[in-house]
């Protein structure tokens, strides 16, 4: 691969990356109203909100220095199917596991994806970029680790309201 090849690609990859960051931002605002009831879960989510929002400034650094620009057409594309999985768990008694699978799965995703473009920062020397992907990397890892630690207590809670609630007791 060339020099000019790698530099497109890992633009690319910078450009993928905010859209995945944004679209991780219009994932997870939606949830906080329905963590009403699993405080530490909100807490942890609000967290990771202000990490992923300082993520999305790391990536449009990157970009900036590299005098690229960071919008594109997959924002747009996966705004619209934010918007429409969001919709899709609105409402739903088992709203609350839903987002915690959902929540697993992107977090899994972003880690492939940073872990890949510190591959190719290191391919194409843009060594002033790999701090910042690192960071990056290091909190989607601690994320996804909270998510696969606390899953059985957030499931072993649900249960519990459900029981005493019904169906309709994680909606609040």
């Amino acid at each position: 691969m060339t020099e000019t090849e790698i530099h497109d690609m890992f633009v690319i990859g910078l450009r993928n990356a905010h859209a995945m960051e944004n679209e991780a931002l219009r994932m997870m605002r939606p949830q906080l109203p329905r963590m009403e009831r699993y405080p530490a879960v909100a807490a942890k989510l609000e967290q990771h909100i202000g990490e992923t929002e300082d993520q999305i400034i790391r990536l449009e650094h990157i970009l900036e220095e590299m005098d690229e620009n960071y919008l594109s057409v997959k924002d747009m594309i996966l705004s619209f199917i934010g918007a429409t999985a969001v919709m899709s768990h609105a409402g739903l008694g088992d709203a609350v596991l839903r987002d915690a699978f959902a929540d697993f799965a992107f977090e899994n995703y972003e880690i492939a994806a940073y872990k890949s473009l510190l591959t190719i920062a290191d391919a194409g020397n843009f060594s002033e970029a790999k701090d910042a992907l690192q960071a990056s990397l290091a909190e989607e890892q601690s994320m996804a680790r909270w998510l696969d630690d606390n899953l059985p207590l957030v499931t072993q809670k649900f249960l519990l309201m459900w029981e005493g609630d019904g169906p309709l007791g994680t909606q609040r």
